[in-house]
């Protein structure tokens, strides 16, 4: 019996594991914006309340923060800023992606 369950408690938690991961993804949205600059593609974790998305050949993933309007993600360094179809992305203060415009916006 201690050999059946030393074998079975561990796939279950593996299957746990995976059971999250899955859920994490459904529950993750793509956005892709056309910017002056370049197109951009973010990824938006609603339970984790973060934003993630590719900058200079680097993975960026902000937290949600506090906005008076719309809503905004910050390490810190970068903000991406989103209110209604637009967005834009800062770094350090300085406008990097400028008149993001979301494409195929669900309406």
């Amino acid at each position: 019996m201690k050999k059946l369950l030393l074998t079975f408690v561990p796939l279950l938690l593996t299957g746990c594991s995976y059971y999250n991961q899955f859920v994490e993804r459904m529950q993750t949205d793509a956005l892709e914006y056309r910017c002056d600059e370049k197109p951009l593609t973010v990824k938006l974790n609603n339970p984790r309340q973060e934003a993630s998305f590719v900058y200079d050949n680097k993975l960026i993933t902000l937290q949600q923060g506090i906005s008076a309007s719309g809503t905004r993600y910050t390490d810190g360094i970068y903000v991406f800023w989103s209110k209604g179809d637009s967005a834009t992305v800062y770094k350090r203060d300085s406008i990097v992606l400028n008149n993001c415009e979301l494409q195929n916006p669900k309406r």
